[in-house]
């Protein structure tokens, strides 16, 4: 095998790895979900609303759906007090949705819960934490770039 397909072929090989790790073997979502007693989407719109106000349209773009999803999404949200529509200061025909105060504690419960990472990765030596930090660091920013 040629040294570029053999690179072709490890990339994917841990692309699976890591895949497999963070989305089957330690996919903290299900415990979001049977902590806050929502779905994992609506605890999504939720974290996305309490990082900044946005509109209905900057939600649906954000979660990469269509602006009646997110309606039906924003309208349960605002039936459990979690946010509230006010009129857009910029612009008095939009609606600006907006994170409650307990929509806030919401959204905290879950990012702490999203945050903490899995046992075997805190078991992992110092050292390789680090390597592993370097790396996942670079392949972040070239993906931003």
């Amino acid at each position: 095998m040629s040294e570029a397909g053999d690179a072709t072929g490890v990339s994917a090989r841990v692309w699976e790895r890591m895949r497999e790790l963070v989305l089957e073997h330690h996919d903290s979502r299900k415990q979001v979900v049977d902590t806050l007693h929502m779905s994992f989407v609506k605890t999504k719109a939720l974290r996305r609303v309490a990082a900044r106000p946005m509109t209905l349209r900057e939600l649906a773009a954000e979660l990469l759906t269509d602006r009646p999803y997110a309606t039906v999404l924003v309208d349960d949200l605002e039936r459990r007090g979690l946010v509230e529509r006010t009129v857009h200061p910029d612009d008095r025909r939009c609606k600006l949705v907006t994170v409650t105060e307990a929509g806030r504690e919401v959204a905290a419960t879950a990012n702490r819960i999203l945050s903490t990472p899995p046992e075997s990765l805190r078991s992992l030596p110092a050292e390789d934490l680090a390597t592993l930090d370097r790396i996942l660091s670079g392949l972040r920013d070239s993906a931003t770039a």
